[in-house]
């Protein structure tokens, strides 16, 4: 079967590499573009580079040089891992079976580019990976391949993503290609009475509102970690807030209720607080016990509006 590989990052190439060790027949790589000044290597490009694959570097999946380039190879299937761009329907019909691509979430719950921090900051206490065909829509192909993960209480993003989901994503795609190759897959159209789209997420979405309960207070804060960072402000100058932990106490929300000899500060909620333990401010990322340091802040203090 002759597969076109597309992917960028280290999830990227982690999984051209295990199609690679399964033995599949990779006829071509597209991955990102190298940017002006980029320090870091492209990973998927330094493998296909090392294996002898031919590479292409679109700036988009649109363009008909990329169109006919991937025309021209013949593919049997597509294999997507981690696109931020959108396959067109003429690239995904020059192959034979089309295309698979990896979502992390349990479509049709959460499409879309933040699908890890959205499932993290409205509480839920499972995610997953899905495999699926890739169509015209936004993630809306029929699914070939899901699996549940749990959500633990203190997940980040950055430790569901790391520790669950993108283990568990490469072997999902590598199983994936080898049904498709044997004939054995069953797409199921995905319940669009199910489905939910979420945008890719910005720093207006993760502003602080101290009003709220301690628990939606802590899901903003670990859905935003490693990015885009949960919003506040203090003294009138934007901050961040990338960790912390629920306290049990409680004073009005907004305020600093108590500074922790070693640790940090406590912002009250609506029901409780939240000991803020590492923070960004003034565009450096520091502990909150510098941070207490540096600014002098103490109990009575205010963060956000």
């Amino acid at each position: 079967m002759r597969i076109v590989f597309i992917g960028q990052a280290p999830f990227g190439k982690d999984s051209l590499a295990t199609l690679i060790q399964q033995g599949e027949n990779i006829v071509g790589v597209i991955t990102v573009p190298d940017l002006p000044g980029q320090k870091r290597p492209n990973p998927v490009k330094e493998l296909a580079v090392e294996k002898g694959l031919p590479l292409l570097q679109p700036l988009k999946l649109k363009h008909p040089d990329a169109v006919a380039w991937v025309r021209e190879l013949k593919p049997d299937l597509l294999v997507l891992a981690f696109v931020t761009d959108f396959a067109p329907l003429e690239m995904i019909q020059s192959a034979t079976y089309g295309g698979i691509n990896y979502h992390p979430s349990l479509l049709p719950k959460y499409r879309g580019g933040s699908a890890i921090n959205w499932a993290v900051i409205s509480g839920e206490r499972e995610t997953g990976v899905t495999i699926h065909q890739i169509d015209a829509g936004v993630d809306t192909g029929p699914i070939l391949l899901q699996e549940k993960v749990d959500i633990a209480p203190d997940d980040t993003v950055k430790s569901l993503y790391f520790e669950k989901l993108y283990p568990l994503g490469i072997k999902m795609i590598a199983r994936a290609v080898a049904l498709v190759r044997e004939g054995k897959v069953r797409p199921l159209p995905q319940d669009e009475s199910r489905a939910s789209f979420q945008p890719v997420i910005q720093e207006a979405d993760t502003v602080i509102n101290w009003k709220l309960t301690t628990q939606r207070v802590y899901d903003l804060i670990r859905g935003s970690n490693p990015s885009p960072g949960a919003v506040t402000s203090f003294r009138g100058q934007p901050m961040k807030i990338w960790e912390a932990r629920p306290y049990p106490l409680q004073g009005r929300a907004g305020d600093v209720i108590e500074v922790v000899e070693n640790t940090g500060f406590v912002v009250s909620t609506a029901d409780g607080g939240i000991l803020v333990e590492r923070v960004q401010f003034d565009n450096a990322k520091i502990t909150a016990v510098d941070f207490i340091k540096n600014q002098g802040l103490r109990a009575g203090d205010r963060l956000g509006k």
